[in-house]
């Protein structure tokens, strides 16, 4: 007669099920969100997509070469930032890192801002990390749109200036004093204060980054700058590829302007190419660039820089095993 089950194992057993059931669920989600962002998008008519990959000749050895270089040193670029980051709690490898920030993407990729992001680089690490590696993937995110901001309100200002926007300097000065003495404030009265949310608070976390290195910010702030050096000039790639008419400085500025804007502008995940799609199109009609080319440009990148490396993140997310108890 066999020997029935013991609680431990079927407990066990059912936990294996469950997790498995979880990784292919998230899977089969991003692909679902890809094909339908791709296929079904009211924005982008496929037929027209090919269409103007086929007529500006995109595919070819060397262009795919390029975009692909591009997008590939963007994400290591971002693995490389997180395995520094990381580094302020345990020594991880670069293949860990890269398996930790595409499997988060993976799992992320239809939440709103990608804030599903924090729980999915957190559950790689023991329970005894998790808060910190959701402070310290904070600090990674937050050097990005730090400079998202500088290189964009630079862009701003050139395009207002040199498209002859109408918008009052005036106006727009009082705006950002006041955006600015809003900030500070806000900043000072949470940082005295301790409002928690399960457990973490402002005045928390602002302890939390004060105590980072030095130098891992600085470096994290460097990463995230030739991070942004290198999509935006993919971006540049692209338009040109598709036969836009427009100096580099220009190009430049638009789409460092189109970046800042997006940053500002708070949107759920699902309709982030749409926002920035709306914004590249009426921010490059001032060069007169034809609106689905733009439309087209977008997509592209969305496919190279988030659909892409989430599909490859599918492998990471199918291969996950929660980190040993301590």
């Amino acid at each position: 007669m066999s020997k029935p089950y013991s609680k431990p194992f079927l407990h066990l057993y059912i936990k294996r099920i469950a997790m498995l059931l979880v990784k292919f669920t998230l899977v089969f989600v991003a692909f679902f969100f890809i094909y339908n962002k791709l296929v079904h998008n009211d924005t982008l008519d496929i037929n027209s997509l090919l269409y103007y990959i086929d007529k500006y000749n995109i595919i070819t050895i060397r262009n795919l070469f390029i975009l692909l270089l591009f997008s590939g040193c963007n994400w290591f670029l971002e693995c490389l930032k997180w395995q520094l980051l990381v580094r302020e709690i345990k020594t991880i490898s670069l293949k860990k890192a890269i398996e930790q920030s595409l499997g988060s993407l993976t799992a992320s990729i239809i939440t709103p801002n990608r804030i599903g992001e924090y729980g999915a680089k957190a559950i790689y690490f023991k329970k005894t990390y998790r808060k910190k590696i959701m402070g310290l993937n904070f600090v990674g995110n937050l050097s990005q749109l730090s400079t998202t901001l500088f290189f964009g309100v630079i862009g701003l200002i050139y395009t207002i200036n040199i498209f002859k926007l109408p918008i009052s300097y005036f106006k727009l000065i009082g705006f950002v004093i006041l955006t600015t003495g809003v900030i500070i404030t806000y900043y000072k009265f949470l940082s005295k204060k301790e409002f928690e949310i399960k457990g973490h608070s402002f005045k928390k976390l602002n302890r939390f980054v004060s105590n980072l290195n030095r130098n891992t910010l600085y470096k994290s702030i460097l990463i995230a700058v030739f991070r942004y050096i290198c999509f935006s000039h993919q971006f540049y790639f692209l338009i040109c590829l598709l036969g836009i008419d427009v100096t580099y400085i220009e190009a430049l500025a638009l789409i460092a302007s189109m970046y800042l804007l997006v940053s500002v502008i708070p949107t759920v995940f699902v309709f982030d190419v749409l926002v920035k799609g709306s914004i590249a199109v009426w921010l490059f009609s001032f060069v007169n660039a034809n609106e689905f080319i733009i439309v087209t440009c977008i997509t592209i990148m969305w496919f190279l820089n988030f659909a892409l490396p989430s599909i490859i993140g599918s492998y990471f997310v199918l291969n996950f095993k929660l980190p040993k108890s301590q």
